[in-house]
């Protein structure tokens, strides 16, 4: 899914076993102006997935035939978008299993359909992290030549001195590079030795926020309100467990656990 060209009305796939839970989400989302395609099991969930190729994956934790975890990790093998799983349980093993699995978010069941809208749109607005591009300046107009040009009044000022063809490039202000991890604020990759990385959305604000304060401790509130958007006590495991997924892909070292307060990136040395 291309983040600059998100639709107007996501369209959403819900996949939740319980038939009234389904029906009752699927009209509440529909009157907030989401397209919504529904699957009863894991199964049926992972082909409607295939079918219909969703902006946002809604599912529960407990399904029929495949669960909500499993569903999770095949999905998120061939696709990064955005993940918001729904759970009946408060089991801290429960909540980050499907972190772990991919998620990027949850809420707990029973919930409010103005409270899961919220958390909807807070999951989609992380997809569109590509910023527009700065307008082009107009070029210089070139000099005339000929007769109507400089030489017919004078001579022609010297032309300037060019820079040595070995002196280095300036390097570009939307690069940032960290012993051999770099992160291109334009196109939103991220390279580790030259090797590109895939990252979900929430997985790449988060790393943005820790190359923009490199050495600089981000305490897990922060996070939350930068990246997550939660002005509020949130759960502070979404954090933790996002940055056990992010040091797995970029490598375990850049990220450094400072105990009581939150996580930092390592300065380069």
């Amino acid at each position: 899914m291309n983040p600059a060209a998100a639709p107007a009305h996501p369209h959403i796939l819900l996949v939740e076993d319980d038939e009234v839970i389904r029906e009752a989400t699927r009209m509440a989302l529909e009157r907030y102006g989401f397209p919504v395609t529904t699957a009863a099991d894991g199964l049926e969930g992972l082909e409607a997935f295939h079918a219909v190729r969703p902006d946002l994956l809604l599912l529960d934790v407990m399904l029929p035939l495949l669960d909500g975890v499993g569903l999770c990790r095949r999905i998120r093998e061939e696709s990064q978008l955005p993940i918001l799983m729904m759970s009946a349980r408060t089991d801290p093993v429960d909540v980050v299993s499907g972190l772990e699995a991919g998620a990027d978010d949850y809420v707990v069941k029973p919930f409010e359909s103005a409270v899961l809208v919220a958390r909807i749109r807070t999951v989609l607005r992380r997809v569109r992290v590509v910023p527009a591009a700065e307008p082009a300046l107009p070029e210089e107009p070139a000099a005339p030549t000929g007769p109507a040009g400089p030489a017919a009044d004078g001579p022609a000022d010297p032309p300037s001195a060019t820079p040595s063809s070995s002196s280095a490039p300036a390097p570009s202000p939307a690069l940032r590079s960290f012993d051999g991890m770099q992160v291109d604020t334009d196109s939103m990759e991220v390279r580790v030795d030259g090797a590109l990385v895939p990252l979900t959305p929430t997985e790449l604000r988060l790393l943005l926020e820790f190359t923009a304060a490199p050495g600089i401790v981000l305490e897990r509130s922060t996070l939350l309100e930068r990246v997550w958007d939660y002005d509020w006590g949130a759960d502070t495991r979404v954090v933790d467990v996002h940055v056990q997924r992010l040091r797995a892909k970029i490598g375990p070292g850049r990220i450094e656990t400072v105990r009581g307060f939150g996580y930092k990136l390592r300065r380069p040395a």
